[in-house]
């Protein structure tokens, strides 16, 4: 079979681009812009989560602080746990490691709040089989995963920052486990957000009609809706 011919471009014929500030092999923040305002990705994730807001209710189990929980629960929630992988956390209700799943209840949580946590579990497939064991039946889990960002650095040279996801990826993963109940997966962002995200910007440096375009070959934030059967 004949190699197919790629077009090619002459000197010339692109317009130029003004790099700026972007001209540079060190991002502007490396801090995820939280040294300059919010961070992107919280746009996302407050969004998704707002949306999904009737569903933190009951028995909530969230990671390391309970700031979603008390954010959207609103007087819904009646039992509040803060799960951490080791002591020394003041927040913390439970010690306990999602690959494992030692030291977390199973059959017991209307929601679990699981926020830009996978990526730094090796054993991400572990984790969510742990979180579909410990939801109740008909509970949900609200999840957030990065598809594009920079490595957390803070993570990485403590336990490790690992994996990034696909919208398609987040959705096998989580029906594998969840068979019988319901899954649902949408993505948020586009390549101004995602490049604005990576040289960390702020969120207040781009306009909201900036941030609501979407374009599927950028997803910035995968989110997942998932009920245990």
């Amino acid at each position: 079979m004949a190699a197919t011919s790629q077009p090619s471009i002459k000197t010339g014929e692109m317009a130029p681009i003004d790099w700026g500030q972007l001209r540079s092999t060190t991002p502007i923040s490396r801090l995820f812009g939280t040294d300059r305002g919010t961070a992107i990705d919280r746009y996302y994730i407050d969004r998704f989560l707002d949306r999904c807001r009737q569903d933190i209710r009951g028995r909530v189990l969230e990671i390391s602080e309970p700031c979603y929980t008390r954010r959207f629960g609103d007087d819904r929630v009646t039992t509040s746990d803060v799960l951490h992988a080791t002591t020394g956390n003041r927040k913390a209700t439970l010690i306990g490691d999602l690959q494992t799943g030692q030291g977390i209840p199973v059959d017991t949580y209307d929601c679990i709040i699981l926020t830009q946590v996978l990526p730094f579990l090796f054993d991400f497939h572990a984790a969510v089989r742990t979180v579909h064991e410990a939801l109740s039946s008909g509970g949900v889990v609200l999840a957030t995963l990065p598809m594009i960002s920079p490595v957390s650095r803070y993570d990485m040279d403590r336990w490790g920052d690992y994996w990034r996801f696909t919208s398609l990826g987040a959705r096998r993963l989580f029906e594998h486990y969840f068979q019988g109940g319901s899954v649902e997966v949408e993505s948020f962002g586009n390549v101004l957000a995602a490049t604005a995200f990576v040289q960390g910007l702020a969120l207040e440096e781009l306009a909201p009609a900036e941030l609501d375009e979407f374009d599927p070959d950028y997803e910035l934030i995968v989110a997942v809706r998932a009920t245990r059967a």
